[in-house]
């Protein structure tokens, strides 16, 4: 019976233990027995209406064969790691890649030189509803134990600032590491997933064919710069299998400003300030930036993923300053108050936010209570954002696979022996400066050791 085609979601549901046996006992060249065999297992009524041939017969066939012992989706940090953890401990791996080449986050990271850890990581320095979940895992594997692996690997790094590590030379560096420690692993890139059953073992259905094995890693990162092929497939695979989902939001991202401010600190694109911003317990000392959008650099990056929307945030431009002493002993001069604020701060931006919160007039004109109030809004400048630049501009995802459906130990779902999660899937998301990667290595590791 003639057939224009047949489409690969028509393919198998999932095993049936008994007729796989019958059918990997027929006699090779018995095709027509084996295609008879074959008919009784679970699959769309398509697929029975449109085989056309003995060699369609065959590539559905050779499609039910590709069996392995661990199929991990993404071949980004957590996914690489994982697979030559678990590829060391002799287990068969294939890891499965949508993008047309593995690496591709941790090529753009750290300006192309890879914050690949921090010395200094701790389990304050995540984020997560379940604030001990990651105590296990980054106990077992350590920034130290990946530095070893970097030095055995030959690859020159430095610390910049705040225990981050940076690569001499480039990212590519640690991707060729990956892929080296993966020398025993098959890496499928191009490969999209169609579907992913599991009536036994897990079956996964791609272009490139159906992938059995039982255990299945997820490691399909977050939403975050979705123009790299960042999607939500993993918590789509995650609710597939009952797993809770707390709802992802951007995360180490810039802020926008209301077109008040806006207009007046556009202007400053580029300026930087030194700069304590809170908001809640959260504090954070290090740059922002003024964009053509409103606020970034480290400070502001920082403080986003904890921000809330609609809520301000606390800024100390001159945090090591006793600004009520130090404008009240210039309270007889004839300096102009921007003038003044020029020699703390940028010139350029101490001009435009005189001219947004305070007269710019000579200091001797100011009464003692307008300077007093000038100083407390300098350390305590009250912003807020309009937003935020959103998954585009983001570095991460923060939200993810719920940690209480998970093992703390293994990153194995509770509910679905087999299933784990791991790196950014998840919900634990790093402060900026190399803690994300240690989070990849750390939960890839610990998957990887018992998958």
């Amino acid at each position: 019976m003639p057939c224009s085609s047949t489409p690969l979601s028509a393919i198998v549901q999932g095993p049936h233990p008994i007729q796989e046996e019958k059918y990997r006992t027929a006699s090779n060249g018995d095709e027509d027995q084996k295609y008879a065999i074959a008919r009784h297992l679970p699959i769309q009524i398509s697929l029975v209406l449109c085989v056309a041939s003995r060699s369609s017969r065959a590539s559905w066939f050779n499609l039910r064969r590709m069996k392995t012992d661990v199929i991990i989706l993404g071949g980004g940090a957590a996914g690489l790691f994982c697979a030559s953890v678990a590829a060391m401990r002799g287990r068969q791996v294939v890891v499965l890649e949508r993008s047309e080449k593995v690496g591709k986050k941790i090529l753009i990271s750290g300006g192309g030189r890879c914050n690949f850890t921090n010395l200094h990581t701790r389990p304050d320095n995540f984020l997560t509803n379940n604030p001990n979940f990651t105590k296990s895992a980054l106990a077992r594997f350590t920034p130290q134990d990946f530095i070893a692996l970097v030095k055995k690997h030959n690859i020159a790094f430095h610390e910049k600032k705040l225990g981050q590590l940076f690569c001499d030379g480039s990212s590519q560096e640690i991707v060729e590491m990956l892929l080296q420690e993966c020398a025993a692993v098959t890496i499928k890139a191009h490969c999209e997933v169609k579907s992913i059953q599991k009536p036994n073992e897990f079956a996964v259905e791609t272009n490139q064919g159906i992938f059995t094995a039982p255990s299945l890693v997820v490691a399909t990162g977050g939403v975050s710069i979705p123009k790299m092929g960042a999607t939500d497939f993993g918590y789509r695979v995650a609710k597939q299998f009952g797993l809770k989902i707390i709802p992802p939001k951007p995360a180490l991202v810039p802020f926008t400003l209301a077109h008040e401010e806006l207009q007046t600190f556009s202007e400053l694109s580029g300026v930087s300030v030194d700069a304590l911003v809170s908001f809640g317990k959260q504090k954070f000392r290090e740059n922002i930036l003024f964009t053509h959008r409103g606020l970034s650099g480290p400070a502001i990056l920082q403080i986003s993923s904890y921000w809330n929307a609609g809520q301000a945030v606390s800024i100390n431009l001159l945090p090591d300053e006793n600004l009520e002493e130090d404008l009240g002993s210039q309270s007889a001069s004839n300096m102009n108050f921007s003038t003044w604020l020029g020699i703390h701060l940028p010139h350029r931006f101490a001009k435009a936010w005189a001219a947004l919160y305070a007269a710019d007039k000579p200091l001797r004109q100011f009464h003692a209570k307008e300077l007093r109030r000038i100083a407390e809004r300098l350390q305590h400048w009250q912003l807020t954002p309009s937003g935020t630049e959103g998954f585009a501009k983001a570095e991460v995802t923060s939200g993810g696979v719920d940690t209480h459906e998970l093992s703390s130990k293994t990153m194995e779902a509770i509910k679905v022996p087999g299933l784990y999660f791991i790196g950014e899937v998840v919900d634990v998301t790093g402060h900026l400066g190399g803690f994300n990667f240690q989070w990849a290595w750390a939960s890839g590791h610990a998957a990887g050791q018992v998958v």
